[in-house]
């Protein structure tokens, strides 16, 4: 489990130094050419490297064993520091929407030459080769906050496509199109944020994650098994934790029940690649064995 914490780490200090480089180059040309819809997605790129910083603060929290006052373990911090993410990302939204509406007010005649559509397409080359790098490590790792990261950037390559329609629209003579770019990228940040904070509401809500008769039908084609229920599943991406009651025949020695609940733990994990713990209670199986799915169709 370190080792895997260290590997998201390692992704995400790549990262922040990839995303700092692409927000200065958008800031300092962005300013300098009057461009608000350039600045505005500087300052998303920004934001993408104080959520890195964020991310690892999480990871390294996160990464801690389990203790006495924590006997569960501290991934849920890696789901607050994707919240977090997603509250900065909102902030930013905000800002970048009161400053298209001030430009709607105080018009201007922002300067573009080929250099600020040269900065742009860099700038979407990087954001698309990190996007894709760490979304990749973050499945591989099942980690959430590399999850939430990506898509945080995968939200610059849409601002940028945006801004250059903002930039072609300026050079043939429609100012106006910069500060309404302004507003779509607004609204792009919101968007990223809502989702965000979707996914780490499931994890910190203790929300279930995986349905019950698809539990039941899979631990059914055990031998042993003969029925299932109370079966209750919570946690986040690479964390998720089952509980359930399993029915096995009164007359079993105890050796022979505990062998089948630790085939039925093995089967889980090895079908769920998110399961991390199974706790299975036993119980006296008395009356008719349920079926599977698979029982019913063989």
């Amino acid at each position: 489990m370190l080792q895997k914490f260290k590997k998201v780490q390692r992704v995400l200090i790549y990262v922040l130094i990839l995303n700092l480089t692409v927000a200065f180059a958008k800031i300092i040309y962005g300013n300098l050419t009057g461009t608000l819809s350039m600045v505005a997605d500087g300052y998303h790129s920004l934001f993408d490297g104080v959520s890195n910083i964020i991310g690892l603060a999480g990871s390294f929290i996160g990464a801690r064993p389990p203790d006495e006052g924590h006997p569960y373990g501290h991934r849920k911090y890696e789901t607050v520091a994707s919240i977090f993410i997603a509250l900065l990302l909102i902030f930013v939204g905000i800002e970048i929407f009161r400053d298209a509406l001030n430009r709607f007010l105080i018009q201007s005649n922002p300067q573009v030459t080929a250099i600020s559509f040269l900065v742009i397409l860099g700038t979407m080359g990087i954001n698309y080769l990190v996007t894709r790098y760490e979304h990749k490590q973050g499945e591989l790792l099942r980690s959430q906050v590399l999850i939430a990261d990506s898509m945080h950037t995968k939200s610059d390559i849409y601002v940028s496509l945006s801004v250059l329609v903002s930039l072609a629209a300026i050079k043939l003579g429609f100012p106006l199109m910069d500060p309404l770019t302004a507003v779509v990228i607004a609204f792009l940040i919101f968007r990223a944020g809502y989702r965000i904070i979707k996914e780490g509401s499931m994890a910190l809500m203790d929300m279930s994650r995986i349905e019950e008769k698809e539990i039941c039908d899979l631990v059914l084609s055990i031998e042993g098994v003969k029925g299932c229920h109370k079966i209750r599943t919570r946690g986040s991406m690479g964390d998720i934790r089952v509980d359930m009651h399993l029915l096995v025949q009164p007359d079993l020695k105890l050796e022979d029940a505990h062998l089948i609940a630790h085939r039925v733990s093995k089967k889980l994990k090895g079908e769920y690649k998110d399961v991390s713990d199974v706790v299975v209670h036993l119980e006296p199986f008395i009356g008719q064995p349920q079926e599977s799915n698979t029982k019913k169709t063989s």
